[in-house]
């Protein structure tokens, strides 16, 4: 009998201590705090900083590629010179992304560009197409800042996650009221 009670008791700490466990681990307070779709970048391990280097430096590759469709197709002064700003700030970003992974990881590989609509060749809806195009662009980078407040602790990734969204909000709402004024 005493047997018996010493089994269960070890049987329910063992049980108490994987619930604690679980209610502490970033999964958890991620599963309660967030009900959206995440950007899916793994478990938060010692590489969860990687995959979110790569994953953002593919995010802003993908940003070019969108942003070249917009600079040799619209005709619009604002989307033009839109897509100049992010040709020309994009790289710097990349490039800070690219000496974290060197420096904290010892990786030198490089990352591809997510796909990215192909826009087609400019007509009335050519615009319309790239805010589209961008807004969604933007949508995703958001889950995976969000993701990453989760799961990392390095302060670098964290105060990139937090400029990047900020940038990346303002960005939504301007696409947004374009959209609005040019296609009603």
């Amino acid at each position: 009998m005493l047997k018996s009670l010493a089994i269960a008791l070890i049987i329910i700490a063992l049980i108490i201590g994987i619930g604690i466990g679980y209610v502490i681990t970033p999964w958890y307070s991620m599963s309660r705090y967030e009900n959206k779709q995440m950007a899916d970048l793994g478990e938060p391990d010692r590489y969860i900083d990687l995959r979110y280097i790569d994953a953002m430096i593919a995010h802003h590759l993908s940003a070019m590629k969108l942003a070249n469709q917009a600079k040799n197709n619209s005709k619009r002064s604002e989307i033009t010179a839109l897509a100049g700003e992010i040709l020309k700030n994009e790289p710097a970003a990349i490039d800070e992304l690219y000496s974290w992974k060197e420096e904290w990881y010892g990786n030198k590989t490089s990352v591809n560009a997510g796909d990215v609509p192909n826009l087609g060749s400019y007509d009335d809806k050519f615009d319309l197409r790239f805010l589209n195009a961008l807004i969604a662009h933007h949508e995703e980078g958001i889950k995976m800042t969000e993701e990453i407040r989760h799961k990392s602790t390095r302060l670098e990734v964290l105060n990139n996650a937090d400029a990047v969204e900020d940038f990346l909000k303002n960005g939504i709402k301007m696409l947004g009221q374009w959209r609005a004024e040019w296609y009603r």
